[in-house]
């Protein structure tokens, strides 16, 4: 995560993040790199429904894709630059492991991550089938995939699909 936390103090650029099954695990990783207090300017663990939608994501958007869709890592990564005031937010969304009885629906062992980039007002998704049959390891895999995508759109300029 080294290298994203570089790479953002020297373009002058934030992040923040809106998480749900890694629990806070891909901000525990921006602030674990020193000087991080530079380019994270916040994040949210939004583990249900509700703190969602109290986030800014559309119960409209959860009840038409399901709350583990690409549409709802997209929505979470746009309120959270928008809350943040962030250059990027990074929205993530999925099932590790276990049915949840709330939401019956979606993929099982599916993540969805979406990067929201303000200034170019578009989005970077990614699909996730996590492999690993333990919650943590799983988490991890998420929490480093997220951290190739950050690369790949800091590094390499990748381009995203527009909102």
């Amino acid at each position: 995560m080294e290298r994203i936390v570089r790479k953002l103090i020297e373009e002058g650029k934030t992040i923040s993040a809106m998480e749900s099954c890694t629990g806070g695990g891909l901000a525990n990783a921006i602030t674990n790199i020193p000087d991080a207090s530079k380019v994270l300017f916040g994040s949210n663990v939004t583990y249900s429904n509700d703190e969602k939608i109290m986030a800014g994501v559309p119960s409209e958007v959860i009840e038409k894709y399901t709350v583990y869709s690409q549409e709802v890592a997209r929505r979470m990564a746009y309120h959270a630059s928008l809350n943040h005031n962030s250059d990027y937010g990074v929205g993530i969304t999925g099932k590790l492991n276990k049915a949840d009885e709330n939401n019956p629906y979606g993929d099982d062992n599916i993540v969805y991550v979406s990067v929201y980039d303000r200034g170019n007002n578009s989005f970077f998704d990614k699909r996730i089938e996590v492999e690993h049959d333990n919650r943590i390891d799983n988490k991890q895999q998420v929490i480093d995939e997220t951290e190739e995508l950050l690369y790949e759109i800091l590094y390499e300029k990748k381009k995203g699909a527009s909102k």
